[in-house]
């Protein structure tokens, strides 16, 4: 994350900056009024330890049965990893992938006195992605993978200006993604299919600081926890030219799986070039 360290630091160097060539501008209209963006910076995801697949072998909608052979054990006794598996036994994992993201924003300021008020609106990507595997006794890896194709929010946004200049502020709101899916395996005899891209929905919050450098432009610095939500994504199995007694199998002719943890979350760093009308 060479890039996201330089970033923030040329970001953090600006705010701390007097604001410079200031021209004529009334500061009292400092942060009043609409404006547009473009934003860049790093996402980075927490850890989801503890993450597994989960298997649903009857296909009545319940997810939490135990995938067994036909000698009764269970065929994941491997266990599972948090990332994307780099072979066929429960070794170890590529982490969950950082990225660059980038959007561009709408948004509209209302100042009272030193307090300001606001909307956002932004759309844009992450590249950042986020992996579970598991490892059955056969051996096999199974991995489920998913980015985000496109994420847009909308958000509320309140702060402080001390007379102008500078604005530090809190923001809050919804937040979606078009996710796209993904799913691989060395197991060859089985069937797979999925459905792709799924829709996830949940909300962003954050808090971040800008600077008025001229009368019209503003850079900023600003950090956003979101939290995305996707139920949807489901891997089905069915027999392709495995034998009955494939444990995939034995329940109810095919299995559907589907991630423990259906939530997407991600810590975003940015740096923002505003032109305020």
């Amino acid at each position: 994350m060479k890039n996201l360290s330089l970033l923030a630091a040329v970001a953090a160097s600006t705010l701390a900056m007097p604001a410079m060539a200031q021209d004529d501008r009334d500061t009292a209209q400092d942060f009043n009024g609409p404006y547009v963006s473009i934003v860049g910076g790093g996402t980075l995801q927490g850890s989801d330890r503890g993450e597994t697949l989960v298997f649903d072998t009857d296909r009545d909608g319940t997810y939490g049965d135990q995938v067994t052979t036909s000698g009764g054990a269970n065929a994941f006794s491997p266990g599972f990893c948090n990332g994307s598996a780099t072979g066929t036994a429960n070794r170890s994992c590529k982490n969950d992938k950082d990225g660059a993201e980038y959007y561009g924003r709408l948004g509209y300021d209302k100042r009272m006195g030193n307090f300001v008020v606001g909307a956002v609106l932004e759309a844009g990507r992450s590249e950042a992605r986020d992996s579970v595997s598991g490892f059955s006794t056969t051996p096999a890896r199974y991995t489920m993978s998913r980015e985000a194709d496109w994420q847009a929010g909308a958000r509320l946004r309140a702060g402080y200006t001390p007379g102008g200049g500078a604005l530090f502020y809190v923001t809050g709101g919804g937040a979606y993604a078009k996710l796209d899916n993904r799913f691989t395996t060395s197991n060859t005899a089985n069937s797979f299919a999925d459905n792709g891209r799924t829709n996830a929905w949940g909300y962003a919050a954050g808090g971040g600081a800008e600077v008025m450098v001229t009368r019209n432009i503003a850079v900023g610095l600003e950090y956003l926890y979101t939290d995305l939500k996707d139920k949807d994504y489901v891997v089905n199995v069915g027999a392709g030219t495995a034998p009955p007694t494939n444990p995939f199998l034995l329940d109810g002719g095919g299995t559907d799986i589907q991630r423990s943890n259906a939530h997407f979350r991600t810590h975003s760093v940015r740096g923002s070039l505003s032109f305020r009308f």
